[in-house]
């Protein structure tokens, strides 16, 4: 079991980085055996839940803002984890008005995609807004995710929404954020730019547009002359 903790909390590396190190998270293995409270559980959890679950019982008791919610599958074993502290909660009221949906962590010992919550403050720096681990990508898992962040969020919606451009995601935003933009996320374009175009020319003036600080009417007048210069370029490769 011990193990599989520290696997866990190499998942969330990410989150550490952000706090400045281990010491700054408040989260230790011995904490998750010392608040171990197996004597009225209610639903069937194997031992690494079993640590997860109560140790963020004991945070809620110590943080009156603590937000934490999970879900069971028809196996009755764990399906999806959220939690945020005070500080995320303080943050998103601050600035939440641009939410990015990363879910990008894929890959962990528990076969779970972790998706975080985070967005930027004033200083540039990264704020989380909240984690969780979920048992699949489907539209009803991702509508439960939404769901349960704005209802921890105390309903505020955010203005404008980053992702990757998962369909699905997509379609779960729009049910839950009608009134949101969602839009998406320029380190993922930038990403996928790389991966498909072959022409270097084309990829260097592609990645300009994206990362260059035009204004908008500049930016549309730049991106129209290189549209018709590539088409005709395009033109007479045939």
């Amino acid at each position: 079991m011990r193990r599989a903790l520290v696997r866990t909390c190499h998942t969330y590396e990410y989150m550490f980085n952000q706090c400045g190190g281990y010491l700054n998270v408040g989260f230790q293995i011995k904490d998750l055996y010392n608040n171990l409270d197996a004597s009225h559980r209610e639903i069937l959890l194997d031992s690494d839940t079993e640590a997860a679950v109560s140790y963020l019982k004991a945070k809620g008791a110590m943080d009156p803002e603590f937000f934490c919610k999970f879900s069971v599958d028809e196996e009755n074993r764990l399906g999806n984890l959220f939690w945020r502290d005070s500080t995320s909660l303080l943050d998103y009221i601050a600035y939440g008005d641009v939410l990015i949906f990363d879910s990008m962590y894929k890959t962990n010992v528990y076969d779970k995609p972790l998706v975080l919550f985070v967005s930027l403050n004033n200083y540039r720096s990264t704020v989380m807004f909240g984690c969780t681990l979920l048992q699949d990508e489907t539209f009803e898992t991702y509508k439960w995710l939404l769901e349960t962040f704005m209802a921890s969020m105390k309903d505020k919606n955010p203005i404008s929404i980053l992702t990757d451009g998962d369909e699905t995601m997509r379609k779960a935003i729009d049910y839950v954020f009608p009134m949101s933009n969602h839009r998406l996320c320029s380190w993922h374009v930038s990403r996928n730019a790389q991966n498909n175009l072959k022409d270097d020319e084309l990829l260097r003036n592609f990645q300009a547009c994206i990362w260059e600080p035009f204004a908008l009417d500049e930016f549309e007048k730049k991106w129209e002359v290189k549209s018709e210069y590539f088409k005709e370029k395009k033109n007479g490769w045939k």
